[in-house]
């Protein structure tokens, strides 16, 4: 029974929460095409916060969606998994969660600045992972390529003769400003702030912090090159953004 009781706990604010909120899901949260995105957006709002209209594709996965926000215009691809216990998810306005990407607080130590915090015009790329325990700040225009990590969370490991899950975590947090471009692959771990407009190239391992405006990468990433502004090679096509 304890243990029953300690998932339920880990899956929704109270037993009555999680009876409504698995219900809906269970019902809803299936149904595919424009039908299914049509009743969500009708539906849901009695489980999580919603400024407006959002579109939440099927076999979307919510926990505490009671502590989850949604603005204008979001959109949860196929397979999304929020979990925002306790302080919360919010997302901005237009911005894109894509599918199979996992914004994960999951935080049960009571660190009181965990969370995860999105903003508009943002597109969070497929199967990037989000751990927001030391919470997670994103600013708008903020693009993530495939498979990013942000790891706002490590593990304390100095004592050799204590197991690693007794000698606790630190959780210093994650900041992206906007405009900043996260290439596929990369992580960024705990501590790390990364500036306006930077650029962190494919594969890299950011450990530090990234200065505005500059091109970083490699295993720890370093700055490769600053951005100036100069114009594109004619060589190379340059494709506008598509109105919506």
């Amino acid at each position: 029974m304890n243990r029953l009781l300690l998932y339920i706990h880990r899956q929704a604010a109270t037993l009555p929460r999680y009876l409504i909120e698995q219900s809906l899901l269970c019902f809803f949260g299936w149904m595919p095409t424009l039908i299914g995105i049509a009743a969500r957006a009708l539906v849901y709002r009695l489980i999580l916060h919603m400024d407006g209209w959002c579109a939440i594709e099927n076999n979307v996965r919510l926990r505490f969606a009671s502590h989850i926000r949604l603005g204008n215009g979001v959109y949860l691809d196929e397979g999304a998994y929020l979990h925002a216990c306790p302080n919360g998810i919010e997302i901005g306005a237009n911005t894109f969660i894509m599918h199979h990407a996992e914004l994960h607080v999951y935080n049960f130590r009571k660190i009181p600045h965990s969370g995860i915090r999105i903003g508009q015009n943002c597109l969070i790329g497929e199967f990037n992972v989000l751990r927001g325990q030391g919470g997670i700040t994103i600013g708008d225009n903020v693009y993530t390529a495939p498979l990013v990590q942000m790891l706002a969370v490590d593990h304390v490991f100095s004592d050799p003769a204590r197991p690693i899950i007794e000698q606790g975590i630190t959780a210093q947090g994650i900041v992206i400003e906007d405009n900043a471009w996260i290439g596929a692959g990369a992580i960024i771990v705990d501590g790390v702030r990364v500036g306006r407009g930077a650029v962190v190239a494919a594969g890299a391992v950011v450990t530090r912090d990234v200065p505005a405006h500059t091109v970083v990468g490699g295993v720890p990433a370093r700055v490769i090159k600053s951005i100036v502004g100069a114009p594109v090679p004619a060589t190379s096509p340059v494709f506008a953004a598509a109105d919506f």
